[in-house]
């Protein structure tokens, strides 16, 4: 899918930017966002046609009603993604207080929630969908870590409280995307069985 393409990427590249100190890479991101925007409306428009002219039902309408959700939480993500670059910017040109290891690295696993989470709706494969759960729970565990991590450079560097607070936001926006990655999944799963799990547990 297009708009899963473009927010895997923006996911990726707005803490590469964060990581690189790349002001350019993260005013794309931003740039962009604006396309992510408009393929949501193009999904919405052709479901709302669907279902006027071919007036699904049952499962057909439930796909119908979930690709709505999907681009939503894709939308949503990108919007978080939009955050973090916003993030990059007004750090600006200052040095990390510490590499950042952790925030990449939970950026890699909500990626590839993202990605796994679209194809098991357009495979329906409830397997893949209950992995969000567990993927989440390695989000959680990180982010979790990296608090952890930055409160305790909080008390040990206070004049760097105004950019150690910006990370910790950085941290909870991948949290967060990691949220919806598994509401796809939730949805992927009650689109196949037809009742909903709590995966965000």
């Amino acid at each position: 899918m297009q708009m899963g393409d473009k927010v895997e990427k923006a996911i990726l590249d707005s803490v590469r930017s964060l990581k690189d100190s790349d002001l350019e890479l993260a005013q794309q991101i931003i740039t962009q966002d604006q396309e992510i925007n408009r393929i949501e409306e193009k999904i919405e428009n052709l479901g709302t046609t669907l279902i006027a002219t071919q007036q699904p039902v049952a499962k057909d309408l439930r796909r119908i009603t979930i690709a709505f959700r999907m681009a939503s939480d894709l939308e949503r993500m990108a919007d978080l993604a939009v955050d973090v670059a916003k993030v990059t910017l007004r750090i600006g040109n200052q040095s990390l207080i510490k590499p950042l290891v952790d925030i990449p690295r939970m950026a890699e696993i909500v990626q590839i929630m993202t990605n796994e989470s679209i194809l098991s709706y357009v495979e329906e494969n409830v397997d893949l969908a209950y992995k969000m759960a567990k993927m989440d729970d390695e989000v959680d565990h990180l982010h979790s870590q990296i608090l952890r991590e930055l409160f305790l450079l909080m008390s040990q560097n206070p004049q760097e409280i105004n950019q150690i607070t910006l990370l910790c936001f950085v941290s909870r926006y991948l949290e967060r995307m990691a949220d919806h990655a598994t509401n796809i999944g939730e949805n992927v799963v009650y689109l196949v069985k037809g009742k909903r799990p709590d995966l965000n547990i």
